[in-house]
């Protein structure tokens, strides 16, 4: 397999009002963090790369007890873009591209991951971005398109604009990259922005201005990209799962 998975982790999640590390909450009694790297074993194996840092030991703990995963310390957190960079050396030497997830979206299927991987490589991408529409994006960060429908970058809300505030199109913070370019453009990245943040998704500006090429996949299933940040969004999440587990049986 020349395909890895990095899925960020570190984050304490100020929003759930508690002191456990953020993917340690549970959805129907399991850790979050454990449903996305059960889809991401099905597509990358044991190539998967866990960024933790809140709660780091427990983390791994857990991951490991269900799963052959290596990890990577993000001891600070920077951003989005310091996460991966932190998970960079840990990457196996083989490997040729890198989608990233987040560990906070456990309604993530591991056929989504696949079939974005599979457009990726027939299209011969070096950069491919996992987006959806939403009518009330509110929160997101927005998906910038040229005058050619190609992507020209992605702004977070609290950085855009009036008018890119209305764009419906979101960033689901899941992408694919072409290692030698990821390693490179990490490199480029600088936190100018309100958060004073290494943001992520940097890499798509730097992707447009370069002429790399870059692909964006819109899906139409918004519910596997709900980012658990709240006990409600954890409520949400269980709802839909308890939905899934019921259409199965």
């Amino acid at each position: 397999m020349n395909v890895a998975i990095v899925i960020l982790a570190a984050g304490l999640g100020t929003r759930m009002k508690s002191d456990k590390a953020k993917v340690l909450h549970e959805v129907l009694g399991s850790p979050m963090i454990l449903y996305v790297v059960k889809s991401a074993e099905k597509v990358a194996g044991e190539n998967i790369v866990v960024v933790v840092g809140h709660q780091a030991e427990t983390v791994k703990k857990v991951v490991s007890e269900y799963y052959q995963a290596l990890f990577a310390l993000q001891e600070n957190q920077l951003g989005t873009g310091h996460a991966v960079l932190c998970a960079m050396p840990t990457i196996p030497d083989h490997i040729r591209h890198i989608i990233i997830l987040c560990g906070d979206v456990p309604l993530i299927r591991a056929e989504t991951i696949q079939y974005f991987f599979d457009k990726h490589i027939a299209q011969r991408r070096d950069v491919s971005l996992l987006a959806v529409e939403m009518d009330d994006p509110k929160g997101y960060g927005r998906v910038i398109l040229g005058e050619n429908k190609e992507v020209s970058g992605i702004i977070e809300e609290k950085d855009a604009t009036e008018d890119q505030r209305k764009i419906k199109l979101i960033n689901t913070g899941i992408y694919c990259v072409n290692k030698d370019f990821l390693n490179a453009a990490l490199q480029e990245i600088r936190p100018n922005n309100v958060q004073g943040e290494f943001y992520l998704t940097d890499i798509i500006g730097i992707a447009h201005k370069e002429k790399k090429s870059i692909g964006v996949m819109v899906s139409k299933d918004i519910d596997e990209f709900i980012g658990v940040n709240t006990h409600q969004h954890l409520k949400t999440a269980e709802d839909i799962m308890r939905k899934r587990i019921a259409e199965i049986s």
